[in-house]
């Protein structure tokens, strides 16, 4: 192998007289390898969504039902539904003829387990159905908005639980919005 070191002749022609010789079998490993990688994150089943794939572009968060004990998860919801229909391109828009309803239908404060008599792990349990309306008034329920669960652990005062216990709402509430919002996006 011969370079030319003399100045002017530039990194392309140091390059242009290396000659490396790969042999077959690392070329079809090579094309191999990127073949499976090609299939793997086609087959997983990701895809790129942009606003022009969006099945439209805004909705209006109708009414949100709260058949629960526990005050203002309708409006924890809807905060949450705005926050996610935004965050993926779709405006939150009052005049919009797709309207997004629901009824949150259960909420549950469960005690997973104790220590010394005193209950240290919690388990936040919310179950809703939601609907989507489209702007001929025909209504379809969206999958995937049953059941979410938020646990927390805590052996302090009941303060910090029930601080603990709103911060596991809000993550389930979260949750169930990711959800719906993504029914709606993939149906």
């Amino acid at each position: 192998m011969k370079m030319d070191w003399r100045i002017g002749k530039g990194m392309n022609h140091i390059l242009s007289n290396l000659r490396i010789s790969v042999s077959p079998y690392l070329r079809f490993s090579h094309l191999l390898l990127v073949t499976c990688y090609s299939l793997l994150v086609v087959g997983c089943g990701y895809t790129i969504h942009g606003r022009a794939s969006l099945p439209f572009d805004s909705i209006r968060i109708g009414k949100i039902e709260n058949k629960t004990v526990e005050p203002k998860l309708e409006d924890r919801m809807q905060r949450a539904l705005a926050d996610e229909l935004m965050k993926n391109g779709i405006q939150v828009v009052n005049s919009s003829g797709y309207v997004l309803n629901g009824v949150i239908k259960t909420f549950e404060l469960k005690g997973l387990s104790e220590k010394e008599g005193v209950m240290i792990e919690y388990e936040v349990v919310i179950r809703g159905r939601f609907y989507l309306v489209d702007p001929s008034g025909k209504t379809k329920e969206l999958k995937d908005s049953g059941s979410f669960i938020a646990s927390f652990s805590s052996a302090d005062s009941l303060q910090n639980v029930m601080t603990m216990k709103e911060e596991a709402i809000k993550r389930a509430l979260k949750d169930m919005a990711t959800e719906i919002v993504a029914s709606i996006i993939y149906r």
